[in-house]
């Protein structure tokens, strides 16, 4: 695959190119979003990341190693989201309402973006070697919850998230903001005195 290197020429990137790893489990997140898992091979995948067919089966021998490169790539690329949205998030800010917000944005500006994120996520229930990777974006979710509230809030809140998030996804049409603050609120409050 040919690149511009910064004074404008084109220059091949050779067979040792230390990123194509990398760009090959993109690619695998790419081909989820456009086709689903049942579209990810690794011709389309090499296709997508601009490598010969060989790069992608040296890299990950079998479609299962494609699959957790992209769950595990996909959870980090979430939790490192997430991570961004919190540090900027003001400490005395209503969590409710900012996470009635991120879920708003979850179901829309980056509806595509959830969509792949869940369909690797369940791929972990028929592929026992991809729930390691599933296990550990749900103790990213656990452990940023609980910095805004406490370790059994938390996990609840975790849990929470990834099922009203997958059922906001999947709603037509998808629940308001309102509804989606108030049940946040609930979760974190408990019912009114």
């Amino acid at each position: 695959m040919a690149t511009t290197d910064p004074a404008g020429r084109r220059k091949l990137r050779g067979p040792n190119d230390p990123e194509r790893r990398a760009r090959i489990a993109k690619a695998a997140i790419e081909v989820v979003a456009e086709r689903g898992i049942d579209g990810l091979t690794h011709r389309a995948v090499a296709a997508a990341a601009g490598v010969p067919l060989g790069s992608t089966t040296y890299h990950f021998a079998t479609l299962d190693d494609l699959l957790e490169v992209a769950l595990h790539e996909a959870a980090a690329n979430n939790v490192r989201e997430l991570q961004e949205w919190e540090r900027a998030l003001d400490p005395g800010a209503d969590f409710a309402a900012a996470l009635a917000d991120l879920v708003m944005g979850y179901i829309h500006e980056l509806y595509p973006h959830t969509v792949v994120e869940y369909d690797l996520y369940v791929a972990a229930l028929h592929r026992p070697r991809l729930r390691p990777a599933s296990a550990a974006w749900d103790d990213a979710l656990i452990k940023f919850f609980s910095t805004r509230t406490d370790p059994l809030t938390g996990r609840l809140l975790a849990g929470f998230f990834c099922g009203l998030l997958m059922q906001a996804a999947l709603a037509d049409p998808p629940p308001t903001r309102p509804e989606i603050e108030a049940l946040f609120r609930r979760a974190i409050e408990g019912p009114p005195a």
